[in-house]
């Protein structure tokens, strides 16, 4: 009866779906303006301030703005009657009012800026463009919760990203477009294939139990980043597929961001520690219609492969490529006769209409991606709206947006599952063409049965091409959001606004396995597994915002409330079938060899907080910033620190303009500050009242974990330095120095079984991060060849400083202490003075006294397992990336350079490669008569790589390499065309050719060090099989209308 009610359960969310279709629907076309005008700020952006005015008299008002020579709005520019403290500030739209007289002289100012002195005269509107007289960096950056602030008032470093940087080379997961373009960001690609997840990791890891991936905030908001699974696991058990994320079109962003550190992020609380990810996306515009489209088709084949051999075959019947050599060599090469090329295609087409009171933009877009292992696919599809309207004489702005996300992804990884195993160990005797047709009718049964003559129980027990077409687990996704935000102008120098944002996705996923694959997987009739997964978020803020001058001072404040509620809930059903073969459906399955899958009753998150902040500037040159933030988390009721404060300290001053510096040095500033964050325990149901209980095959299974109460925040402390110079005004340069350390880690510890538990959470640990960024820029034009290039340089090192020692509980008669923790089945090893990126191995071939290899009189050898070896850090020691952009009349050429210099990877590819003797380097110890040991000789290749190339963890000190590499990470070449060719009717259109990793300059290691199999916090630097990297070359056009 209760499987009956599962089902029922599983049916009834597939119509939810169809009910938010119709809403977002719906929506949209309310939203849709009836004429050429409609709206566009989008949701958090606080364009609240109304221009600002102070200590003026006189009965002549005047109005106007302040632009830089793009048009861009100066915020932040002083306005003074000449010969007066009579002044206004402009605001973030760079609007100024000021009361005066019409003999009046105004001087117009902004740090960097040349500037002006306009006779007011009979004039009511004085619009003014200031000339730069110094190549100073953006002068406006978004930073936390979506405000506008003026860069020289920072007092922590923010990187900006432009949307040019992020649609010229596309990927299907637009954060994977970073990579080498910002200081502090270490991006590895999910090697999960075409829509996969991306780890991104911002100075180092802090947490040991917690999530380091970083924040991503849309438009102000912060958003949860589901992952579909974050580690295959070495089996292939688990699941990376897509994320949160990588749902959004790459078209819909203005820019990005990025907040590398605690000090930026602060203000958004509990994940802030990791830095932050901000997206602003793209709103209508004044004017005309204006319609852009562009399209892009890029086609891929792998980048790196293993070295393999084709001139040894097999024994009869044997997978193993130990036979003898073959009169003709094989052809078979995994590259070109297993895997296809890759193609992506990415289409989107975009609107803006509106005029001064009512702006929209609109877009569609579609991605469709097919990946180099057959079968494996990703396909999405974006429909977004998004309206402002400004009321009431500008006193009120509305803003409201509607998103629709549909995509279906098909990945696979790990040993099971992975048809990549079977692929690379074909044995070389034999023909691979004729395992291509997988399937033959078998008359006996009545239906295609898979087709594999000869086999390994382990790492080869399905044809390749059965397991990418016969093992299927497709994912399909809807996900809707909507987002609205309200803002009134009270006073000129005072605002409210309130937002508020709805997030929900729908996953239908199956597991399909047909009948007659391997019997572990499935019985005779094969196997089917259905499952919905849901979740939701909703967040709220409402804001305060005070932006006044007061003479030679300025004050920039914000005070704020925000709540926000996640929650997930996966429920399935699945197990062998039992009626018709291949009949994959629930009524299908049989109910005594099946299983219910009930997951998400830890997942449930809510979080209640209320944070300030003020920024004090002194006659636009000194800045002070103080922000406060206490949260109110779910994960620490009935703790003893059920809310959690952190501050933050900042002060910046622009020295340029205090005091007279040589010529050559155009701008020059310093910055520091300190900051405390803090984040609620690593996971739900660890407090009184709120432990989860697992269901394990049906029943509850108790964890034996003691309910502890004296639960307190896990607490970063973080320190940063650094200066922004420019020279010559067209050199630029940044450097950052910071410190973090991370307290309160989570640890689980032993108690004595007459406590009636065997363990207990607690709380100990410091985990330390220090390191430097610099950024190098150069501008330039050549007699009309514009050059513009940045270099960017990272180095982090991460020290756990304390683990747990003398850790006093009640229940516990001896202190507690736990010297070293293991994670990723041993291969990582946490200790005082070593890192969380640490990986070791436990086997070596025995040796005697004399550190020889033992080797017995018949010849053979044999491993023992020794204390830990340490191998390395899977982290690089630091990071370059050199982004040049040429322009030439209607020509542009573009490219990025991308280098990781240090750290160590491993592969148990190689290993198996070696074992199953189809690597080259089995062929050639072959040819060479056998493996070399040092000051020993030669040993049969066989039984060396028989005993040693296990692929497991404890061996990887014999397959352990260098890390670094170099790389031409993108290339770009494009041409605009006149528009006057096409009689103005297409505008802008512009053709480009992309190529995306075309060549790896330098990496001696066998696979990219860049992949990874999990997105989480271990399970990095080692290759079990993952797909490789590729290379891609294709198209690109663009053009407005």
């Amino acid at each position: 009866m209760s499987k009956n009610l599962n089902r029922m359960k599983i049916f009834k969310e597939t119509k939810q779906k169809h009910l938010y279709f119709s809403v977002a629907f719906a929506l949209s076309i309310a939203l849709a303006p009836t004429s050429a005008y409609a709206v566009g700020n989008p949701v958090g952006s606080l364009e609240a301030s109304m221009p600002q005015a102070v200590q003026q008299n006189g009965n002549h008002k005047v109005t106007g703005r302040v632009v830089d020579s793009a048009g861009e709005p100066l915020i932040g520019a002083t306005i003074m009657v000449e010969g007066t403290k009579e002044g206004a500030v402009t605001d973030i739209d760079g609007n100024f009012t000021i009361n005066t007289t019409s003999k009046a002289k105004l001087v117009i100012s902004y740090v960097g800026y040349t500037t002006q002195t306009i006779l007011v005269g009979d004039k009511t509107t004085i619009d003014v463009t200031l000339k730069e007289v110094a190549n100073t960096m953006n002068e406006v950056v978004v930073t936390a919760l979506g405000i506008k602030r003026a860069e020289k008032a920072l007092s922590y470093n923010v990187q900006s990203v432009g949307s040019n940087e992020l649609t010229r080379n596309k990927d299907a997961n637009f954060v994977n477009s970073l990579n080498g373009k910002v200081a502090g960001v270490n991006i590895s690609k999910s090697a999960s294939g075409v829509g996969g997840a991306t780890r991104v990791i911002m100075r180092g890891a802090k947490s040991i139990e917690g999530d380091n991936n970083v924040l991503y905030v849309i438009d102000g908001i912060p958003i949860f980043n589901f992952s579909g699974g974050r580690d295959s696991g070495i089996m292939g058990e688990g699941r990376v597929s897509s994320e949160g994320i990588a749902d959004f079109n790459p078209e819909d962003i203005e820019s990005i961001s990025v907040l590398a550190g605690p000090s930026a992020a602060a203000l958004y609380g509990s994940n802030a520690a990791n830095g932050a990810i901000l997206i602003t996306t793209k709103k209508g515009k004044e004017g005309r219609v204006d319609i852009s489209f562009s399209s892009s088709a890029d086609f891929s084949s792998p980048l790196l492969m293993p070295e393999f051999q084709n001139t040894y075959g097999n024994k009869l019947g044997s997978y193993e490529s130990w036979g003898e050599k073959l009169a003709t060599p094989s052809s078979y090469d995994p590259k070109k006769d297993f895997f296809r090329t890759g193609t992506n295609f990415i289409n989107a087409l975009t609107l803006n209409m509106g005029n001064e009171f009512n702006q929209t933009f609109a877009s569609v877009a579609t991605t469709n991606s097919r990946g180099i292992v057959p079968n494996n696919t990703y396909d999405r599809y974006n429909f977004t709206i998004r309206n402002t309207t400004r009321m009431f004489k500008n006193k009120v702005q509305l803003d409201l947006g509607a998103s629709y996300i549909k995509d279906n992804n098909m990945v696979s990884q790990g040993e099971y599952w992975n048809p990549i195993v079977a692929a690379y160990l074909f044995p070389r005797g034999e023909s691979f063409e004729g395992i291509k047709t997988f399937e033959r009718y078998d008359n006996v049964r009545n239906f295609p049965t898979q087709y594999w003559p000869i086999s390994d129980s382990r790492f080869a027990n399905q044809n390749p091409y059965w397991t990418a077409y016969r093992n299927l687990a497709p994912d399909d996704k809807d996900r809707f959001m909507f987002n609205a935000g309200l803002t009134y102008n009270i006073f000129d120098w005072l605002s409210v606004a309130c937002r508020i944002r709805l997030d929900k996705t729908f996953i239908t996923s199956e597991r399909k396995i047909y009948a007659s694959s391997f019997n572990y997987f499935a019985k005779e009739k094969g196997a089917y597994e259905y499952y919905d997964y849901k979740d939701h978020q909703t967040y709220i803020d409402a804001i305060a915002n005070i932006n006044k001058t007061f003479g030679k001072f300025s004050l920039a404040a914000n005070v704020g409330y925000s709540y926000s509620d996640y929650a997930s809930l996966t429920r399935g059903y699945g197990g062998n079938l039992v009626l018709v073969p291949n009949k994959f459906s629930l009524n299908n399955i049989n109910p005594s060899d099946s299983k219910v899958r009930e997951g998400g009753g830890d997942s449930k998150v809510r979080n209640v907080a209320a944070f300030a902040s003020a920024e004090l500037g002194w006659r636009s040159m000194v800045y002070l910033t103080l922000t406060g933030r206490n949260d109110w988390n779910s994960r620490l009721v009935n703790s003893s620190e059920e809310s959690f404060f952190y501050p933050s300290v900042g002060l910046s001053g622009i020295i340029s303009e205090m005091t007279k510096l040589p010529s050559f040095i155009s701008y020059l500033k310093v910055r520091g500050s300190y900051t405390e964050v803090g984040s609620p325990v690593s996971r739900s149901g660890m407090t009184s009242g709120t432990i989860t209980t697992p269901i394990v095959g049906g029943s509850l299974k108790s964890t034996d974990i003691y309910p502890f109460t004296d639960y307190k925040a896990e607490r970063t402390k973080s320190y940063e330095f650094g200066l922004t110079a420019r020279f010559w005004k067209k050199l630029s340069f940044d450097f950052t120095w910071y410190k973090s350390n991370t307290y309160n880690q989570t640890f689980i510890g032993e108690l004595p079984e007459s406590s009636g538990y065997k363990a207990v959470y607690l709380q100990a640990g410091n985990v330390e991060n220090r390191g430097v960024e610099m950024a190098l820029g150069y501008n330039d034009n050549f007699g009309g060849l514009q050059w513009n290039s940045s270099l960017v340089y990272s180095k982090n090192v991460n020290e756990i400083k304390e683990m747990v020692k003398d850790y006093h509980h009640p229940l516990s008669p001896k202190p507690i202490n736990i010297p070293e923790v293991s994670k990723d089945n041993g291969r990582v090893l946490l200790k005082v003075g070593g890192s969380i990126n640490d990986i070791y191995a436990r086997k070596v071939l025995a040796k005697d006294n004399q550190g020889f290899v033992n080797v017995s009189p018949s010849g053979g050898m044999s491993l023992e397992t020794v204390e830990p070896i340490y191998l390395g850090k899977t982290t690089p020691d630091f990071t370059m990336g050199w982004n040049n952009n040429f322009t030439y009349k209607n020509f542009g050429l573009s490219f990025l350079i991308n280098a990781r210099v240090g750290g160590i990877v491993t592969s148990s590819t190689q290993a198996l490669l070696d074992r199953f003797g189809v690597s080259k380097a089995s062929a050639d110890a072959r040819d060479a008569g056998g493996v070399m040991i040092p000051n020993q000789g030669l040993y049969d290749a066989k039984k060396y790589y028989t005993l040693v190339a296990t692929g497991e963890n404890d061996l990887a000190g014999y397959y352990t390499y260098s890390a670094t590499n170099v790389r031409l990470q993108e290339l770009t070449l494009s041409y605009k065309f006149n528009s006057r060719l096409f009689n103005n009717v297409i505008k802008d259109l512009t053709l480009s050719f992309v190529a995306t990793n075309p060549w790896m300059i330098y990496c001696k290691a066998p696979f990219d060090p860049e992949l990874t199999a999990s997105t989480g916090t271990y399970g990095q630097g080692n290759d079990y099989f993952m797909q490789p990297s590729l290379k891609s070359y294709g198209f690109s056009v663009k053009f407005k209308f």
